[in-house]
């Protein structure tokens, strides 16, 4: 996606849903990239309950040693994150 550099989706505990997929993406050098900019790249792509239901900017994701994602400590530093989309997907 134009403007940004790396994302990951973590699955995180919803109100509603019981879990619901937050974006986290770090944005290219200068990029004004918005929410609803990469949240409109999706669209036609994957279902529509698929879609995140919050995208938060960060400004870098954790590697292991080999380069991959570390999502657990993702899930961690997220854990008391709050999707106010109660309705959402």
């Amino acid at each position: 996606m134009p403007g940004i550099a790396e994302a990951a989706v973590v699955g995180l505990k919803h109100p509603k849903w019981d879990e619901r997929p937050l974006l986290l993406c770090v944005r290219k050098a200068d990029s004004t990239t918005t929410k609803e900019q990469v949240l409109a790249g999706y669209e036609g792509r994957i279902a529509k309950w698929w879609l995140p239901d919050d995208v938060v900017f960060v400004e870098g994701l954790p590697h292991t040693a080999t380069g991959k994602l570390l999502k657990t400590k993702l899930r961690e530093e997220f854990s008391s994150y709050y999707f106010d989309t109660v309705g959402a997907a």
